[in-house]
């Protein structure tokens, strides 16, 4: 994931600064280097412990003022700015489907790997307010959800 994001920023002409954390213990000091950076924005890549601990990370873009997309929709739920990523509802029931396949008889070597097919865009215009930002109207007609 590292090597693609820095590929994009590359070609937006971005640059970009990543912030490691690797435990709960780490949040609070990488919030305060992005802000002695003064980065414009974050980005939160997909990570079981992000996700179990997104409201401390909400709360925490919040309270440094910095924009933030994450992964899934349930950062925006917790109060996130927007997120873009698979639908994880719709990864369930694919999932579903393998396993009644794997319960019929298939055999799991046999089944093809399979690549998310449904993204949803979802923006919180409360958090956008907060901040102080503008959503292009382009982006917000793009959205699946925008929650106000």
């Amino acid at each position: 994931m590292l090597k693609e994001a820095e590929a994009a920023s590359r070609a937006l002409g971005v640059r970009l600064q990543f912030v490691e954390a690797r435990g709960l213990a780490d949040f609070d000091r990488a919030f305060s280097d992005m802000t002695r950076a003064r980065v414009g924005a974050l980005t939160v890549l997909p990570s079981i412990m992000f996700t179990n601990e997104r409201r401390r990370l909400v709360d925490l873009a919040a309270k440094h003022r910095l924009p933030a997309v994450y992964p899934w929709r349930e950062f925006v739920d917790a109060g996130g700015l927007m997120s873009y990523g698979a639908n994880v509802a719709d990864l369930y029931r694919r999932a579903a489907t393998y396993v009644d396949k794997i319960l019929k008889g298939a055999t799991p070597g046999d089944l093809p790997v399979e690549q998310p097919t449904k993204f949803e865009l979802v923006i919180n215009l409360k958090t956008a307010k907060a901040l102080r930002l503008t959503i292009p109207q382009s982006l917000l007609r793009q959205a699946d959800q925008v929650i106000e």
